[in-house]
């Protein structure tokens, strides 16, 4: 921490070696083997924050409130992040139940202007609804992964919730955003047997 309080990150060694044996260290120091569940829970969130930063920087995407949410959502995903890296019983995190209220508060702020669904959106329609169809599948992935870890260790259940929120936001913002853009949705057309 900083005088100001402020949690400092100390990057400066990116070359450790420590992991070249196939294991890595948790917060706190417990080591674990690279496919250990809670490794691949937190980097499948970081997976997930990756996509969000592509879905940022994708040429044609309309300007919007969303731009900003999904900058904030990333810095929660690093919070959730260092909640998953971290193996000691009982260490929590910093998300709160606020952060899924905002979220709540924002899918109902991108569906307000538009039509209610009458089948499933097939993704695409644009290069960055496609990548928010993508990140939301990601957010999916994460959220299952984060459901078996909670089986197998100590979990609070506000990321499982977040994670939840958070899927459902991006199929809204992917929505708002084909909407923006004036793109079509393209819907599913369920086959009928014999078809």
């Amino acid at each position: 921490m900083t005088k100001d309080n402020k949690v400092v990150v100390k990057l400066d060694q990116l070359v450790t070696r420590g992991g070249d044996a196939g294991d890595t260290s948790l917060i706190g120091g417990i080591r674990v083997p690279k496919d250990h569940l809670r490794i691949e829970t937190y980097g499948t969130v970081d997976e997930l924050n990756a996509l969000l930063g592509l879905c940022l920087e994708c040429p044609g995407a309309p300007a919007g409130a969303w731009q900003g949410q999904l900058r904030l959502i990333q810095q929660r995903l690093f919070d959730l992040g260092a909640e998953l890296a971290d193996g000691r019983p009982g260490a929590g995190g910093s998300l709160e139940m606020a952060d899924v209220e905002q979220l709540e508060s924002w899918i109902e702020e991108a569906l307000s202007p538009l039509e209610p669904l009458t089948s499933f959106l097939l993704p695409g329609g644009s290069y960055v609804n496609a990548h928010l169809h993508q990140a939301r599948t990601v957010c999916r992935r994460a959220e299952r992964l984060t459901v078996a870890l909670g089986r197998e260790e100590a979990l609070r259940t506000l990321p499982v919730i977040y994670l939840n929120r958070l899927s459902d936001f991006l199929f809204a913002v992917s929505r708002w955003v084909l909407h923006a853009t004036g793109d079509t949705a393209q819907l599913w057309s369920p086959r009928r047997r014999g078809d």
